[in-house]
């Protein structure tokens, strides 16, 4: 029978020890893995044939040895890439080695028969998207912002003079430098500063909501945690200035918005996602129009007040139909 949880994430990950003092609390046996360790620090075995269909085999750690047929459930969440552990190689090893790690140990990983993924990396990879995620909740019956995608200056321009104001966000932020990571925060864009450097690369470009506020929704399973997010500044995106200076409240999520959230999770196979709303107060109602801005499935949730209560939430999915 299942009797282990493997926990696959860097070992500076703090968000993913409230899940394991979580499931620690319930006695719940828990192996945590980076597998970008792989090497003296990570050992691993796995064999399928000779009448086994599924793989069996082991995975040793300096303090772990499991056996992967015992793995119930993964909770994945943030490990290093392969490429990290093979920096003293040449590029064309560091290359090779990365791939083969990623296809080997990492294929043996995604695809443990029977385990419970929270989330699963293929849902991950498929719902991190955001054409993918616009058009799953417009067709969902989300409200979303007019939205151009391009690298075409003049229908840039053309989009900029019909929706304006818009703003320009990018796709998955700016990579990371030898002096840490960094930021592109969402923008408003004049018409004019649209000029040919943007045939380079993709662009997105919105019509800007004219919100009183935001909402960070976090879903886990059927559970649903919301907080209305106020900056002091009315800054354009909350994330850009002092996160000590935010302000949160509980907020209700409207029936439909909420159906519509498990839907889309359902859509991409997740179990789990951070949904921001940009909050839109409709003139003469009582009640704001809530705009789908995007959902991360592998964001990050322990900075919100509801931190421990997600935390227990996560174990309760992590547990579900294996741990008795």
């Amino acid at each position: 029978m299942p009797q282990t949880v493997l926990v696959i994430t860097s070992a500076e990950d703090l968000t993913a020890n409230m899940v394991i003092e979580a499931l620690n609390e319930r006695r719940v046996q828990v192996v945590r893995v980076n597998p970008a360790d792989i090497g003296a620090e990570l050992v691993f075995s796995a064999v399928i044939g000779d009448g086994r269909e599924e793989w069996a085999g082991r995975l040793r750690t300096p303090s772990r040895d499991i056996a992967l047929e015992k793995v119930g459930a993964v909770y994945y969440r943030r490990p290093h890439p392969f490429s990290a552990r093979f920096t003293r190689l040449s590029v064309t090893a560091q290359k090779f080695s990365a791939t083969e790690a990623q296809y080997g140990l990492g294929g043996i990983l995604n695809n443990l028969h029977g385990v419970v993924y929270v989330n699963h990396p293929a849902a991950n990879s498929r719902a991190d998207y955001k054409p993918a995620q616009l058009q799953a909740a417009a067709r969902l019956g989300l409200s979303i912002p007019p939205t151009l995608i391009t690298n075409d200056v003049e229908q840039a321009r053309r989009f900029a003079a019909e929706h304006g104001p818009v703003i320009y966000k990018s796709f998955r932020g700016a990579p990371s430098t030898s002096e840490g990571c960094s930021a592109i925060w969402t923008q408003r864009v004049a018409e004019h500063t649209l000029d040919d450097s943007l045939s380079v690369t993709a662009h997105l470009f919105q019509k800007e909501v004219r919100k009183s506020s935001d909402a960070r929704v976090t879903v886990i399973g059927r559970r649903v945690f919301a907080s209305r997010i106020t900056t002091p500044d009315g800054a354009l995106d909350w994330r850009s200035g002092d996160w000590e200076q935010l302000a949160h409240e509980p907020i209700d999520v409207p029936e439909q918005v909420r159906e519509a959230l498990y839907a889309y999770l359902d859509h991409f196979g997740l179990v789990f996602g951070c949904f921001d709303f940009a909050l839109e107060a409709v003139d003469g109602q009582d009640s704001e129009a809530w705009i789908f801005i995007e959902c991360n499935p592998n964001g990050q949730w322990a900075w919100l007040p509801d931190a421990d209560a997600m935390a227990h939430a996560f174990a309760d999915v992590i547990l579900k139909g294996w741990w008795s």
